[in-house]
Formats: structure tokens, C-alpha cells, sequence
């Protein structure tokens, strides 16, 4: 990665650690991953040659620039989505500042409404980092969008457990599906799409 994007990374890393300390309302809390989260995913995002890559839940675009360094390596694009209009404009200043907007498309709605009109097979990469209550309703539009031999890792995997076993177990369940806990961060699951049912 460019050091002056790395260098910037840093300085929104500081910024996002002192905004959620300062505050009691969720929604106005960063709550980016961490440092080698961000390191883990564009190493996952490179070593696959991903090109098409989906977040869901951009917040402040931390977690973005990690995957636009990633995509603008690959040459892939990063499409994300964030339902807050504050949280997506800061974003998107925040991405022009790394000089990755080129390789990245904010959709300020509903993950919900985004994914249901996407086409299907259409994600060789997805990272979810968003309202984890609505994985399960998720899971389906997620599942169809992601292409065979595609990952999709789950950020909080390790410390938010149980917040997140019952998704976790409805992955599980299908068999075209591999899974493996990270502990990385606060945790990442990693799920792999053999596209072949069992």
C-alpha cells in the first residue's frame, strides 16, 4: 500500500478510537475494525484476484480504503453500502482523501433493498460488518449474489459469538459452504462457496 494512504489510514484509526470514546450513541460511533483486520482483508481480497468486492456497512470508509488498496491492486472495484447519509458523506470524503475514489461506489440505503436488487453470482468478495439482527434475514440475497469459489468474511466473529451463532449456523447448514474462525481482530469468519451442494 502507498505510505501516504497507509499514513492516512492511521491518522482515521485515531480519529474513529477517540470519536467512539467520546460517545454514548451507537449510531454516532465509528466502529471500524481493527489495523490488522484491514491487513488480513486485502490479503484475502489479493491472494484471491478478487475484482468485484461488496461491503455492507461503510460507516466512516476505514475498512473501504483497505479493500480500494486491495481492488486498485487486483484491478477490481468496491461496492458499498451504508444507510446513514452522515456516515456515507464522511465516507466518501474519506475515500477522495486516499485517492480511492476511482475504485469505490457508496450507496447510501438500506442493505436490504441494495442487495434484493442486485444480480445474482455477481461478488467474488463480500465483508460484512453491519446490524448483525439482520444477518439471518440477509442471508439468502447474500448467498445468491456471491459467486462460486467467492469468500465472504464476517467481521466481530469472536466478540460478538453469540450475536452471531444463529447466522452462523444457517451458513453451516448449507453444504456448499466451508467456514473457519480467524482470530484476527474481533474475529473474522471466513466462508468459502464451493458452489458444489453436498
Amino acid at each position: 500500500m502507498n505510505p501516504q494512504v497507509y499514513e492516512f489510514l492511521k491518522e482515521l484509526e485515531q480519529q474513529g478510537v477517540a470519536n467512539d470514546a467520546a460517545q454514548t450513541d451507537r449510531q454516532a460511533k465509528m466502529l471500524n475494525i481493527t489495523e490488522d483486520t484491514g491487513r488480513f482483508l486485502a490479503i484475502l481480497v489479493q491472494s484471491t484476484q478478487a475484482k468485484a468486492i461488496l461491503e455492507i456497512g461503510t460507516s466512516n470508509g476505514y475498512s473501504t480504503i483497505w479493500l480500494a488498496g486491495a481492488a486498485q491492486a487486483t484491478g477490481g472495484h468496491v461496492t458499498t453500502v451504508e444507510l446513514l447519509t452522515a456516515k456515507a458523506e464522511m465516507a466518501r470524503n474519506n475515500i477522495a482523501q486516499a485517492g480511492m475514489a476511482a475504485y469505490v461506489t457508496i450507496h447510501t440505503i438500506d442493505a436490504a433493498a441494495c442487495l434484493a436488487a442486485m444480480d445474482s453470482a455477481v461478488s467474488q468478495f463480500i465483508f460484512l460488518d453491519a446490524k448483525r439482527s439482520e444477518y439471518c434475514f440477509l442471508w439468502e440475497d447474500i448467498s445468491r449474489i456471491l459467486k462460486p469459489g467467492g469468500l465472504l468474511v464476517v467481521d466481530n466473529a469472536v466478540s460478538h459469538r453469540q450475536e452471531l451463532s444463529a447466522f452462523q449456523a444457517m451458513i453451516e447448514a448449507d453444504p456448499q459452504y466451508q467456514t473457519v474462525l480467524v482470530p484476527v481482530g474481533k474475529g473474522e469468519l471466513v466462508v468459502f462457496k464451493s458452489g458444489v451442494p453436498a
